[in-house]
Order: structure tokens, then C-alpha cells, then sequence
């Protein structure tokens, strides 16, 4: 159970850290598409500065061009000054130079004028540029400010998500790593499962050996003196206790609960509805708080005052009822005797509502003859005490059925066993009547309360109280409705479970012999209880697994040096020919170098003293020895010495090939070390991936043999329990059989001892008379 558990609770944190993932991919294709939005904006902006630049700088070339012009206009004024002065001091020749001058005036003036209104012109035009420039920048700035606050929100959004993922992740590893060690205790389990059931096998076959010889010794005695089957008989065989039924019993306390949950809601919606039908006689159509209400109404409101005296029962009732449905019982009709108390309280509730029924007709009467009653409020009136007459007949056909259902469990003879489908039947058709009667009078009533509402006359207290009569009306409509399909979506069982009882036939006699099968039953499940022994403690099984795998690791790790000494032996065998080759190498090489050497102590001789003959007979002597390694160490020691003896192209080849050989040698002992070193891991890890797969193997026959064992073991659990029951019930019919003959042959022998003293009697007045 709680390994199904974690695996659900697993599953659901891995489909909220699913959802979570594809919210975060949502909200970070969200963030992208603003981040690529806030970067088209900023080109735009971007292209709007340029295009402000250019418009400044054509402001500027234009403002640079104004003062140009007016500056040649203030020289052409100058110079038109001047020429006018000129024109009166020269009155001769005044009239051309006037004319003259006029015409230069007139194209001046238009000059200026042109360019006045082109300066105009693009002044306007400018201000436009401006002003739409700074729409567009003030736009772009609030827009780019939105934006960089959704992204800093999704942002965060974007880090809690993280931050909760990471959470998440921790958990599952967690509850992986919880789960790791649950598999390993379930592996432990599963061993010690193992040998329980080896020895409940042991168990079970002691047990079926004794058993069938007993079983055999009993079957010879019952056909020999007890010629008896009281399964034929019904009240002998009312006493045999039934075989248990773990999952019926739960599923009938489930559904007891269920009832006892849907009775608890439905108790306050009645109690809320006499009690604000209380209050509303005590309102309408007379305010006690100003008038006195009619003596009818006062009688009502006592009534209704007492309500919760005949509905809290009703909850109590169902709460003992479902107290009494335990495990360790059998609950069919004729064990359920808490059923009469709560057929009892509901009856008590049903007196109550044909108490109160008269009082309410009457009251809806007086309501009707009321000056305030208007003729739709009349119907709706007259709707309503048709509604409260069916949910009194309602209430009474449910009481009669319930009351017919608690029979079996005080009088047997009260109700046949046959009409238990029926009379559940109509106990389904009462509950869906029920519900159909609330709809109707929570419809009409609401009807009702709005017509109220717009009289003129009704006040805030009267609308309150007509709300919460309506509320509770409307919570009776949904606890009933809740009630008849919760019994008809069980209905199927209850008539299932109708047969479940001694021989699953005949069932109960009595509800005495009901109660005797119960002890019985107790006493049998006491004996059950007092042959359990603890076990012994098992064989070291761990122990021996252990041992067996380090068996294994050993011969593989046999295998793998055996692999190994092969290899080596192949490698000296091609080492050994490689330095055959190298010996015949480094005999032909000594023979040049004698060669040599012979040459150069000839050339030599001629030029040298004997000293340097000792030195290069010193050399030859050295290069001459067996062994190449050696004469590759010892060399790179003498060229400094014989390199003024011997000439620079042989003393730079002997320090080249001194030197490849040294490297050559240094390179084979690195191939050799990495050789052995590939060979070691190459077995290490066939070793580990062969000790891998046997594990594998290890455990999933652990794992197919745990399931196996606890199938046995369950399956042995049953087979001995019901070998148990069986004999048990074998040996107390055999008792019960021996008691019963031998009280016949008592009451036999005592009548033949009466007979004989008669006969005596008799004989003794025969002689006498």
C-alpha cells in the first residue's frame, strides 16, 4: 500500500512538473516574441532619431541659408540707399537711374518674397516633422516601458518556475531515493516471504496428512453412529457460520458511511426548514412583534418548536447503525438490529409531521383569507399545501418500507424472505419521490417569496426569512436527490448482498440463531487466533546468496587471468622470435663494426700515437657487448670523447642511432605496460559486465519468485483457513451429533428403565392379585 503510495503520489508530481514545463515553454515563447517586439521598436526608434538628425540638419543648412539672405538683403538696402542718394545729387541724368533702380527693387522684392514663403514654408513643415517626431518618441518611450516590465515580470515568472522545477526535481529524487531503498527492503521481504512460505508448505502438508487421517477416522464414525446432516434442517443449519467476506463488509461500511454522510446533510436542512417556517408564521401575515397571531398559529409555532427533538434522532439512529457494521461481523437483514432504532426515530418524525401537517393547511388557509393575499399568491398557496401533503405521504411510505426492512432482524416472521427485492425497490421509488416532492415545493415556494416581495406591506425581516426558508428548501431538494441516486447506483448490491449467510441459501431462522452464529463465529475466529504459533527463526538465506555470488566472481575472475596467461604466453612466443631476429641483427652489426673499427685502427695508425689506438680498442671493446640495451645505455656516455678521434658524419650517426635505439627501447617497455594494463581492465570489465548480467538475472528471478511467493503464501493462507473452518465445522457438527445422540440414547435407556420398572410392577400385581 504504501509503495502504490509514492507511486501515485510520483505520478502526480511528475503531471504537475509536466504542466509546469509546458507553462514554461509558453511563457518563454511569450518573453521571446516581446524580447523580438521591444527590438523592432527599437529600430524603429532607431530610424526616427536618423530621420530627426536629417530634418535638424536641414533646419540647420536652412536657418544658415536665412541669414545669408538677410544679409545680402541689408547689402541691396545699403546699396539701394546709396543709389538714391546718388540719383538726387545727379539731377540730370536722375530719371534712368530711378528707372533703373525701381526695377532692381522690383526684383528684389519678389527675390525676397520667394524666399520668405519658401522659409515659411519649410518652417511649418519642420514644426510638423518635430511635433509627429515626438508623438512617435513619446509613444515608442511608453511602449518601451510596458514592454520592459512584462519581460521583468516574465522574468520572474520565468525564475519562480525554475526556482520550483529545481524544487521539484529535488523531491523526486528524493522520493526516487526513498523508493531505491522501499525496493530493497521489498527484496528483504520477498526472501523472508520465501521461506515462510517454504515452510507453510511444510506446514500445509503436516497439516493435510493429519487431516485426512482425522477426516477419515471422522467420516468412519458418522457413517457408522451418526447418521445425521443438518444442513437439511434449517435451524441447525442457521448456526453455521458463513465463510468471511473481508470485501463485502468493507464495501458495506463504505456505503453505511456514505448513507451516514448524506443523513448528516440532510438533518440541518430540516431542522432549518421547520425553524424558519417558525419564524415566518411568527411574521406573516401578522407581526408578533406588533399584533398577536391567531391562536391557530401559536399552536403551529409551539409545534415547530420542538422539531429538533424528532429530526436529531434520525442522525443518531444512522450513526449507530453504521458503528454496528464492523469487519468481524456479517451484516445481511436479519444481523442488522440497529436498523429498528432508526426505523423507530423516523417513525417518531413521520407522527411529527402528521402532528404539524393540519396546523400548516390551515395556516396557508388564514394566509389565503388575508387582505394582503392577492389571487396569484392564493394559487401559489394552494400549490404548496398539496406539496406539503405528498412530503408527509412521502415521509410515511419511506417509514413503512424501512420498518418492513427492520422486521427480519426482531420478527422473522414479519416479513418473507422473498419480498426483501421488492420492499428494497420501493424504498428507491420512495427516496426518488421524495426528491421529486422538494423540487415541486422549493419551485413553488420561490414563487411564492417573489410574489411577497413586491407587495407593498413586506418588510426586510419577512425577505430574509423567506430567503433562508427557500435556502433550506433548496438544500433538502439537493440532499435528496444526493440520497435516491446514491440508492439506486447501489441498489444491485444490496440485493446481492441479501444472500450472503449460512450455505448462501436459506440464510438466518431467527434473529436468535443470528446472534448464536455471531458468538460462533467469534469463538471460531479466537480459536484461529490461538493456533497461531510465531515462527521459527529461518535458515541465513542472505548469507548463502552472498556466498554463492562471490563463487561466481572468483571462477570469472579465473576465467579472466586464464585469458590473460594465454595472452602472455603468445606475446613471449612472439617476443622470444623478435629477439632471435635482434640477436642475428646485432651479429651483423658487431661484424661491420669489427669491420669498421679494423678500418679506421689502420688509417689510424698512421696518424695517431698508441693511446689513441688503446682508446678506439676501449670502444670497440664496449660496442662488442651481447646485450643491445646496454650498448644503447653506455654509448651516449662516450661521443664527447672519441668526437675529436673519430670524424663529424660517423660520431653524428652513432649519437642518432644511440639515440633511437634508447627511444625505441623506452617506447617497447610503454607498449608493453600499456599492453598488460588493457589486458587487466579488459578481464576487470568483462568480469563486472558478466557480474552485472547475473545480478539482472539475480533479480528479476528474485523478483518473479517474491511474486510467486506471496501468491503461494495468500493462496496457503486461504487453503489452511478454509481446511481450518471446514474441519472445525466437521468436528462441532460431530460434537453437536454425539451430544444429540447420546441425549437420545439417555432418554431411551430411561424410558426402557421406566418400561422395565412398569413391567415389574405389573408382573408383581399380576402375582399379588
Amino acid at each position: 500500500m504504501a509503495s502504490a503510495e509514492l507511486q501515485g503520489k510520483y505520478q502526480k508530481l511528475a503531471q504537475e512538473y509536466s504542466k509546469l514545463r509546458a507553462q514554461n515553454q509558453v511563457l518563454k515563447k511569450g518573453v521571446v516574441d516581446e524580447q523580438a517586439s521591444s527590438a523592432v521598436l527599437k529600430e524603429q526608434l532607431k530610424m526616427k532619431d536618423q530621420s530627426l538628425r536629417k530634418l535638424q540638419q536641414e533646419m540647420d543648412s536652412l536657418t544658415f541659408r536665412n541669414l545669408q539672405l538677410a544679409k545680402r538683403v541689408e547689402l541691396l538696402q545699403d546699396e539701394l540707399a546709396l543709389s538714391e542718394s546718388r540719383g538726387k545729387k545727379n539731377k540730370k541724368g536722375g530719371e534712368p537711374a530711378s528707372q533703373l533702380s525701381q526695377e532692381q527693387k522690383s526684383v528684389f522684392d519678389e527675390d525676397l518674397q520667394k524666399k520668405i514663403e519658401e522659409n515659411e514654408r519649410l518652417h511649418i513643415q519642420f514644426f510638423e516633422a518635430d511635433e509627429q517626431h515626438k508623438h512617435v518618441e513619446a509613444e515608442l518611450k511608453s511602449r518601451l516601458a510596458t514592454l520592459e516590465t512584462e519581460a521583468a515580470q516574465h522574468q520572474a515568472v520565468i525564475d519562480g518556475l525554475t526556482r520550483k522545477y529545481m524544487e521539484t526535481i529535488e523531491k523526486l529524487q528524493n522520493d526516487k531515493a526513498k523508493l531505491e531503498v522501499k525496493s530493497q527492503t521489498l527484496e528483504k521481504e520477498a526472501k523472508e516471504c520465501r521461506l515462510r512460505t517454504e515452510e507453510c508448505q511444510l506446514q500445509l502438508k503436516n497439516l493435510h496428512e493429519d487431516l485426512s487421517g482425522r477426516l477419515e477416522e471422522s467420516l468412519s464414525i458418522i457413517n457408522e453412529k451418526v447418521p445425521f446432516n443438518d444442513t437439511k434442517y434449517h435451524p441447525y443449519n442457521a448456526l453455521n457460520v458463513p465463510l468471511h467476506n473481508r470485501r463485502h463488509q468493507l464495501k458495506m461500511r463504505d456505503i453505511a458511511g456514505q448513507a451516514l454522510a448524506f443523513v448528516q446533510d440532510l438533518v440541518p436542512a430540516l431542522l432549518n426548514f421547520h425553524t424558519y417556517t417558525e419564524q415566518r408564521i411568527q411574521i406573516f401575515p401578522v407581526d408578533s412583534a406588533i399584533d398577536t397571531i391567531s391562536p391557530l398559529n401559536q399552536k403551529f409555532s409551539q409545534y415547530l418548536h420542538e422539531n429538533a427533538s424528532y429530526v436529531r434522532p434520525l442522525e443518531e439512529g444512522m450513526l449507530h447503525l453504521f458503528e454496528s457494521i464492523t469487519e468481524d461481523t456479517v451484516t445481511v437483514l436479519e444481523t442488522t438490529v440497529k436498523l429498528k432504532m432508526f426505523s423507530d426515530h423516523l417513525t417518531s418524525y413521520v407522527r411529527f409531521l402528521r402532528k404539524i401537517l393540519p396546523y400548516q393547511l390551515k395556516s396557508l388557509e388564514e394566509e389565503c383569507e388575508s387582505s394582503l393575499c392577492t389571487p396569484a399568491l392564493k394559487a401559489r398557496n394552494l400549490e404548496l399545501s398539496q406539496d406539503v401533503k405528498r412530503m408527509t405521504a412521502v415521509f410515511e411510505k419511506l417509514q413503512t418500507y424501512i420498518t418492513l426492512l427492520a422486521l427480519p432482524s426482531t420478527e422473522p416472521d414479519g416479513l418473507l424472505r422473498a419480498n426483501y427485492t421488492s420492499v428494497l425497490t420501493n424504498v428507491g421509488a420512495a427516496l426518488h419521490g421524495f426528491h421529486d416532492v422538494m423540487k415541486d415545493l422549493s419551485k413553488h415556494y420561490s414563487q411564492k417569496a417573489a410574489i411577497e416581495h413586491e407587495l407593498p406591506t413586506a418588510t426586510q425581516k419577512l425577505v430574509t426569512t423567506n430567503d433562508c426558508v427557500l435556502s433550506s428548501a433548496v438544500a433538502l431538494t439537493n440532499g435528496a436527490g444526493k440520497i435516491a441516486s446514491f440508492f439506486s447506483n447501489n441498489m444491485d448490491y444490496f440485493i446481492a448482498s441479501l444472500s450472503y449467510g449460512p450455505k448462501t441459501a436459506s440464510g438466518f431462522i431467527s434473529p436468535v440463531s443470528a446472534e448464536c452464529m455471531l458468538q460462533y463465529k467469534k469463538k471460531a475466529a479466537a480459536y484461529m487466533r490461538a493456533l497461531r504459533k510465531p515462527l521459527a527463526e529461518s535458515v541465513p538465506y542472505g548469507e548463502a546468496v552472498a556466498n554463492r555470488r562471490v563463487l561466481l566472481s572468483s571462477t570469472e575472475s579465473r576465467e579472466g587471468l586464464a585469458q590473460q596467461v594465454q595472452q602472455s604466453l603468445e606475446k613471449i612466443s612472439k617476443l622470444e622470435q623478435e629477439k632471435e631476429h635482434w640477436m642475428l641483427e646485432a651479429q651483423l652489426a658487431k661484424i661491420k663494426l669489427e669491420k669498421e673499427n679494423q678500418r679506421m685502427a689502420d688509417r689510424l695508425r698512421s696518424t695517431s700515437s698508441a693511446q689513441l689506438l688503446g682508446l678506439v680498442q676501449e670502444n670497440a671493446t664496449v660496442s662488442t657487448t651481447p646485450c643491445q640495451e646496454e650498448a644503447a645505455a653506455k654509448v651516449p656516455s662516450e661521443p664527447v670523447q672519441s668526437a675529436s678521434l673519430v670524424p663529424d658524419v660517423e660520431s653524428r650517426e652513432d649519437l642518432i642511432k644511440n639515440h633511437y635505439m634508447a627511444r625505441i627501447a623506452e617506447l617497447t617497455s610503454q607498449l608493453q605496460l600499456a599492453d598488460s594494463k588493457s589486458v587487466h581492465f579488459y578481464a576487470e570489465c568483462r568480469a563486472l559486465s558478466k557480474r552485472l548480467a547475473l545480478a539482472e538475472k539475480c533479480k528479476e528471478t528474485l523478483t518473479e519468485e517474491m511474486k510467486l511467493a506471496s501468491q503461494n503464501s495468500s493462496r496457503l493462507q486461504d487453503e489452511l483457513t478454509t481446511t481450518k473452518r471446514s474441519y472445525e465445522d466437521q468436528l462441532s457438527m460431530m460434537s453437536d451429533h454425539l451430544c444429540s445422540m447420546n441425549e437420545t440414547l439417555s432418554k431411551q435407556r430411561e424410558e426402557i428403565d421406566t418400561l422395565k420398572m412398569s413391567s415389574k410392577g405389573n408382573s408383581k400385581k399380576n402375582r399379588n392379585r
